[in-house]
């Protein structure tokens, strides 16, 4: 059985799929970027900025699917930058606090930063348990 995800407070689709969907136990967010939920726009700037709306996104609709960032087991990172890592970084500490430490492994990914003109430097997914469950591993 699954359940489609929506709030208000985290960007729009902008195609035919849905902003999460809960499913087996887990919650699967659709991958985030700098979108302002009140206007659908991207909101470019900095790589710190474009971070904090990003996982601001994820956070949001976390909770409508009755959840948050403290339950995520990963995070899917893609930065057009590899120099821009370490201030995206600092804002990724600040949403997962050493209270919640060890933070979620994350996979960065690279992107050509020619791609820079028509894309956020930073855009994220994150997948977690929505039932506390303990994870199994099959043999």
């Amino acid at each position: 059985m699954r359940k489609v995800v929506h709030t208000k407070k985290a960007p729009q689709p902008r195609g035919v799929y849905s902003q999460a969907i809960v499913a087996g136990g887990f919650v699967f967010v659709a991958g985030q970027a700098c979108v302002n939920p009140k206007t659908n726009e991207y909101e470019f700037g900095d790589i710190q900025s474009e971070t904090r709306q990003t996982l601001n996104n994820i956070s949001a609709i976390l909770k409508a699917a009755g959840s948050s960032l403290k339950d995520v087991v990963r995070v899917g990172v893609f930065l057009a930058d590899l120099n821009e890592f370490a201030a995206m970084n600092e804002i990724y500490k600040q949403f997962f606090p050493k209270t919640s430490l060890p933070a979620p492994p994350w996979a960065a990914n690279f992107r050509r930063s020619r791609l820079r003109s028509i894309a956020s430097r930073v855009s994220a997914r994150s997948i977690r348990r929505s039932d506390g469950g303990a994870f199994r591993s099959s043999p």
